[in-house]
């Protein structure tokens, strides 16, 4: 009888729902069981953030191959007008990279500083290389060839506006308030070449009799065109070809590099203007870029699509009297070539990645 009573009680134990303090215990331990994942969680984020940290730290022949290669691409883009070393930066997925590392160097602490400079430096040794040969190769080819490179010049900004429109999608798409910015970068280009082909149309620039009020517009000029190369729009070149100064300046700094001094000032006045442009504009362009990134991309576009008015008047700015490009002297060639080489650097943004 004794038995049974106790057995009776153990089920009706059992039915019983659970007192409040096995509640509380099921709850704390649920909750520990949860800190436990999310603390696996946030330990598996930090140990992926520690490992790419750590591979940025070090420099590895493949950092420093495609680095150069990344590089050498830019300094091509900004040694000709048309396509900014910007453009192929953002192209090539690692713009905000450059621009990080400049505002880094510029204004970031020692460990920034260092960061910043083993990129740069990685990232200056293939531009270098890429703006030596350019300069020694389209200093000839742009005065023998001035057409079929014209074209060739059109042909990456059209095929690198379409690809900027698809990577920019979200800061374009539904924004459209912002394509007043569109057109004032068009208007902004064209008005300076329109008025430029005007004023040296027949008057080539000679930067070896410099005098103050020249270096003066060396030194803004050289400003502006830093400017535009670090933005990934209208090149530094063009607006040197805009400013009249493009083949003034590849000619002198190919006759530096020949050993013949009689521009080194105005190529050590345009260094000048270049570095300080750099440390005037970049934060700038960083932080306008990350507060108003529609506004941006949307003038940037405005003005490469201007820029294509630059390219056409181009030749009628190089003080031969040639005249301006037209359907007739036209390379449809040189423009798929063009077009092709900008696809060829989105290739090769892709293949990058998948390093």
């Amino acid at each position: 009888m004794t038995k049974k009573k106790t057995k009776s009680t153990k089920a009706e134990a059992a039915k019983q729902p659970p007192k409040a303090s096995t509640k509380i215990d099921m709850t704390k331990t649920n909750e520990a069981k949860s800190v436990a994942k999310n603390g696996h969680t946030t330990v598996a984020r930090r140990k992926a953030s520690e490992i790419k940290e750590e591979k940025e730290k070090k420099i590895t022949p493949l950092s420093v191959l495609i680095n150069g290669i990344r590089g050498f691409c830019m300094a091509l883009a900004d040694s000709v007008p048309g396509v900014s070393g910007g453009s192929i930066a953002f192209i090539l997925g690692f713009y905000d990279d450059f621009i990080g590392s400049l505002d880094g160097l510029a204004f970031g602490d020692k460990s920034k500083k260092k960061k910043a400079l083993k990129f740069l430096i990685q990232l200056g040794i293939g531009w270098t290389i890429g703006m030596a040969i350019a300069v020694k190769i389209l200093a000839d080819q742009f005065k023998s060839n001035i057409y079929s490179i014209s074209s060739l010049f059109i042909g990456f900004i059209a095929f690198s506006i379409i690809l900027m429109v698809r990577e920019e999608k979200a800061s374009l798409k539904g924004k459209y308030k912002n394509i007043i910015f569109l057109i004032l970068g068009i208007i902004l280009v064209a008005v300076i070449t329109y008025f430029n082909a005007k004023t040296t149309g027949n008057s080539a620039m000679n930067i070896a009799n410099l005098n103050f009020g020249l270096g003066i517009y060396i030194f803004v000029v050289a400003m502006l065109a830093i400017c535009a190369m670090v933005l990934p729009g209208i090149s530094g070149s063009t607006i040197l070809l805009i400013f009249g100064l493009y083949m003034p300046i590849i000619s002198a700094a190919k006759n530096v590099m020949s050993l013949h001094f009689a521009e080194l000032p105005a190529v050590v006045i345009f260094i000048t203007g270049v570095i300080c442009g750099i440390l005037s504009i970049v934060r700038a362009i960083s932080n306008a870029l990350k507060k108003h990134r529609s506004a941006m991309i949307y003038f940037i576009l405005g003005m490469m699509v201007g820029s294509l008015y630059a390219i056409v008047m181009g030749p009628a700015t190089m003080g031969k009297g040639q005249a301006a490009l037209s359907l007739s002297n036209f390379s449809w060639l040189f423009f798929i070539i063009g077009g092709l080489i900008v696809l060829g650097l989105e290739k090769l943004k892709n293949i990058i990645a998948s390093k």
